[in-house]
C-alpha cells in the first residue's frame, strides 16, 4: 500500500481541483475546450522541461517507498504526470478565481 500513497494523494488533490472548478465555474466549467487545450499545453511544456532536465543530468527520480516505481522514461516516474496536471490545474483555477474576485470588487 505505501507504494501508491503519493499517487493517491495526487488523485485526491486533483479531485479537489475538479470540485472547486465545478463549484465556482473556474476553468473547465467556464470553457471546457480551451481549458483542455491550456492544460494539455501546460503539462506538455513541463514534461518537456523535465525531460530536458533529466537529459542534462539536473533532474533525477528520488527514491521513496511512497511511489509506485513505474516510470514513463528513465528518471521520469508516472506520478510526475499527475503532479504536473495538478500543478497546472491549480494555477489555472487560482488565476481564474483571482480574476473573478477582482471583477466582483470593481463592479458597482
Amino acid at each position: 500500500m505505501p507504494g501508491v500513497l503519493y499517487l493517491l494523494a495526487l488523485l485526491v488533490s486533483l479531485t479537489g481541483m475538479v470540485v472547486l472548478d465545478r463549484r465556482f465555474g473556474l476553468f473547465f466549467w467556464r470553457a471546457p475546450v480551451v481549458a483542455a487545450a491550456v492544460l494539455a499545453i501546460g503539462v506538455a511544456f513541463f514534461l518537456a522541461w523535465d525531460l530536458w532536465g533529466i537529459g542534462a543530468g539536473i533532474f533525477y527520480r528520488g527514491e521513496t517507498d511512497f511511489m509506485t516505481g513505474l516510470q514513463l522514461a528513465p528518471e521520469l516516474p508516472v506520478e510526475e504526470v499527475f503532479f504536473l496536471t495538478f500543478l497546472c490545474y491549480l494555477f489555472m483555477n487560482a488565476l481564474q478565481g483571482v480574476r473573478m474576485l477582482l471583477e466582483t470588487r470593481h463592479t458597482p
